[in-house]
């Protein structure tokens, strides 16, 4: 039985694979490649949000605003979601960095006429929008991913994971690792479902040493929704145009 934690990275995404052989890490250049190299009825959670909607309001996403509450100071760490018209605005591939903020700006005029009140478009989410896309339209295209194929998020997972308490350390600061909250977080992996040698060995090429721990906390999350132990946020989950469900899992 395979189930797999994921996030995505510079090199696309990286994978935390458990199956009857043992638990691995793996970086794939799409997320295509990745559900490729699995069996049909793995269970994968990811780091990324699945489910547009079509005009926003204040906080985002139901899941955002339901599930900021639980984290403390933590919650910066949960970032709202445009419209889907803002996410694929602007889809090609930047050659400079000029280009990019060009990019970023039309989306948040996308943003600012699909929300209420009118609000843009943060350089975080604007950064993860071609892998929003990617599993979008895989979600689209491929309907019975749906079922199997859940969103998470690292630090509602950590929440989860730590009995309901969010973590008291960031995992970066000012766009740095933070050493001591990265021990937290490998502490917390090991004690409910990780081997520390396995926290401990270097993030697999293409990934950064953060990616491969969200990667790990997601994979447990993978690991407990196979045994229907997750609860998500809503709940029940909500639905896109499309029929995607539309919620956290943890």
């Amino acid at each position: 039985m395979t189930v797999a934690g994921v996030d995505g990275c510079k090199a696309g995404w990286v994978a935390v694979i458990r199956d009857d052989a043992g638990t691995r890490a793996q970086v794939f250049g799409s997320f295509d490649a990745l559900l490729a190299a699995i069996p049909d009825d793995a269970v994968v959670a990811v780091d990324m949000p699945i489910g547009l909607p079509d005009f926003t309001t204040k906080g985002g996403r139901g899941p955002e605003m339901l599930v900021r509450p639980l984290l403390g100071q933590r919650q910066s760490s949960v970032f709202s979601i445009p419209s889907r018209a803002a996410v694929h605005a602007e889809a090609a591939e930047f050659t400079d960095l000029e280009a990019w903020y060009a990019a970023h700006r039309r989306s948040s005029e996308v943003a600012m006429r699909t929300s209420e009140p009118p609000r843009g478009v943060s350089i975080q989410a604007f950064g993860i929008f071609s892998k929003i896309r990617e599993i979008d339209a895989l979600m689209i295209s491929r309907p019975e991913l749906r079922e199997r194929v859940i969103e998470s998020h690292p630090e509602v997972a950590f929440w989860r994971l730590n009995g309901g308490q969010a973590m008291r350390l960031p995992k970066k600061i000012k766009g740095r690792v933070n050493p001591d909250g990265m021990a937290e977080r490998k502490t917390l992996l090991a004690r409910v479902g990780h081997g520390r040698g396995f926290l401990d060995q270097p993030a697999p090429r293409g990934a950064a040493a953060d990616d491969f721990l969200d990667a790990c906390a997601m994979m447990l999350i993978a690991e407990r929704h196979r045994r229907g132990e997750t609860m998500s946020f809503p709940s029940p989950p909500g639905r896109d145009i499309n029929g995607i469900p539309v919620a956290i899992w943890v």
